[in-house]
């Protein structure tokens, strides 16, 4: 007699799996994500009996060659992906609704199909609708395979064949379902299940696999955290909808470095490529205004110049507001309690607003002493000068430490006509680096204090 299957509660936040329904899930605090699913035994209690099949081992140094790079002529997102897409990889893009991750993808299908066979699913459109966008963008005329379809069953059965096709997109992972599992489709048995077979047939097929996945409201993608660990790479497209700017991060690559971002422009006709992305950055800024300065990042292996924005005003709040965009606000705390205790510049009573220009999100510590800067000169209304860069990581006791990859930031910084630079104080060891910025006049401090000299004798 067939065992009853049971009933356990899996939060679709985080796939924690507990007996007992809950309104609020303990492991990662989410409300209302708890649904009821169907579960089998899966796991056997012990192994029949039989013998496994012995694997077979071979050496590290491989005797076939490396299969070639296929590349998508988006330089930006060849760049992301490791110089071209691998054959036999999957890719899982995430992000906010409207992003623009299906024009993307179809901008990149309609790529590739010149040199190789397309196919894109999709289980969110009808075909007539994709093709309308296909027409807006201007690629109705795209060798590119299209259907709609959600059924696991049917989309295996159409790419398990000799005549797969080399590029396969799913747009959306959540809307695919296999009628195996008893579960809604987009819950965290039905993704992971549906990964995994489609990971499965593209790495015995070679076929590289796009996955389209939706996100939460914390940003992060829908469904288990396992999901990204079956996959190659990691995309999110990230930007705000005010800005034309949209940022395409790797946060995980087999094949290539992570962190690496491609900068895109939103236009009528879809996605354009940004090649220089600093300059377009700092295409609006005015020099000579206080609380502004010119922050030196690094992206990966690219350098990227962006405008920090500070504004530090007379507060009437018993709890003075602190309002941060594209930065960290536990950092800016942190910051703010250092320029007091440290360097004396008492903030507390004041309203702080913090702004990274164009929409980009800087996460790197190198930041500190741009803010610092921007702070100081709001709260002295002295201005940054207009031709100065500033990079600098500031410790809790004022120090101003030093920062990886300063050469690359200050080349990038007197490409663009830079003529100084306030940095850390280098190493020693290091003095005589920096050679390669050119005439770029560098201002190196110690500490957090020596910022607050150089506004005073501004």
């Amino acid at each position: 007699m067939a065992k009853k299957p049971s009933s356990l509660f899996v939060c679709q936040e985080c796939g924690a799996v507990v007996p007992k329904w809950a309104g609020k899930c303990e492991a990662c605090g989410a409300w209302n994500s708890m649904v009821e699913e169907a579960q089998r035994e899966e796991v056997p209690k012990g192994l029949s009996g039989g013998k496994g099949r012995k694997i077979e081992f071979v050496g590290l140094e491989g005797s076939s060659a490396p299969l070639p790079r296929l590349t998508t002529a988006i330089g930006e997102l060849d760049r992301v992906c490791g110089g071209g897409l691998v054959p036999g990889s999957c890719l899982l893009v995430g992000g906010d609704p409207g992003i623009g991750k299906s024009t993307l993808l179809l901008q990149a299908a309609a790529a590739l199909a010149s040199q190789a066979s397309v196919a894109y699913i999709s289980g969110e459109e009808a075909v007539d609708q994709v093709r309308m966008r296909a027409s807006r963008l201007g690629h109705a005329k795209a060798a590119v395979a299209l259907a709609s379809a959600t059924s696991l069953r049917d989309i295996l059965a159409s790419l398990d064949g000799p005549e797969a096709p080399q590029v396969v997109v799913i747009d959306s992972i959540q809307t695919v379902y296999a009628d195996n599992i008893e579960s809604a489709p987009g819950t965290v048995s039905q993704v992971r299940a549906c990964a995994a077979e489609l990971i499965r047939l593209a790495k015995r097929r070679g076929f590289i696999l796009f996955l389209v996945g939706h996100v939460t409201k914390d940003g992060q993608i829908a469904g288990p955290r396992v999901l990204e660990h079956m996959v190659d790479t990691v995309l999110y497209f990230e930007g705000d909808r005010g800005h034309q700017f949209r940022i395409l991060r790797t946060t995980k690559n087999r094949f290539g470095a992570t962190d690496e971002i491609g900068v895109f422009e939103m236009t009528d006709r879809g996605l354009s490529e940004v090649p220089n992305p600093s300059a377009l950055f700092l295409a609006e800024r005015r020099g000579n205004v206080s609380g502004s300065c010119v922050f030196a990042g690094m992206e990966g292996t690219r350098p990227m110049l962006v405008e920090i924005q500070a504004l530090v005003a007379p507060s009437s709040l018993s709890s003075p507001r602190r309002a941060v965009v594209g930065w960290d606000t536990n950092r800016l705390s942190m910051l703010l309690a250092v320029l007091d205790a440290r360097c004396g510049l008492a903030l507390s009573g004041n309203d702080v607003y913090l702004n990274v220009a164009g929409g980009l999100r800087i996460t790197e510590p190198a930041a500190d002493l741009a803010v610092a800067a921007a702070l100081v000169s709001s709260a002295s209304d002295v201005p940054v000068p207009a031709d100065m860069v500033v990079f600098g990581e500031i410790g809790l006791s004022g120090e101003v430490r030093a920062v990886a990859q300063a050469d690359t930031r200050l080349k990038e910084a007197a490409k663009l006509g830079f003529a100084q630079a306030l940095v850390p104080s280098r190493p020693r060891k290091d003095k005589g680096a920096g050679g390669g910025a050119g005439s770029l006049a560098i201002r190196s401090i110690g500490h957090l204090q020596d910022v607050l000299g150089l506004f005073r004798h501004e």
